[in-house]
């Protein structure tokens, strides 16, 4: 992969990039992609074939899955019902039940 991305070329997850590789999205591209869930699903399954295409597992790709949720859940106000409920439900959760919650997400998006 390219540099400054999540994914390195040793398929190795840099979860440490996820505000730098969020903050670097264009702004319409960000409101297209949280405005609607469905986008916002096939933005998720698009990016989770990129990671299975690197050589990904599931644990890997619930692991960023879980960074990006963080940083949405802190940074970014939810745009549809959808949203707002993953955002309150990752608020209540424990960090296990958040980590079970991005594996959910993998499988919904896949």
């Amino acid at each position: 992969m390219e540099k400054d991305h999540m994914i390195e070329k040793n398929g190795a997850v840099n979860t440490n990039k996820v505000e730098e590789t969020m903050d670097r999205m264009d702004s319409s591209r960000a409101d297209d992609i949280l405005g609607n869930f469905e986008e916002f699903k096939s933005y998720l399954h698009k990016r989770i074939q990129l990671g299975k295409t690197a050589g990904l597992n599931e644990e890997q790709l619930a692991s960023a899955a879980q960074k990006i949720a963080d940083y949405l859940a802190e940074k970014v106000e939810p745009r549809n019902r959808e949203e707002q409920l993953l955002r309150e439900l990752w608020k209540v959760g424990t960090e296990e039940e958040q980590h079970k919650l991005a594996h959910m997400l993998v499988k919904l998006a896949e």
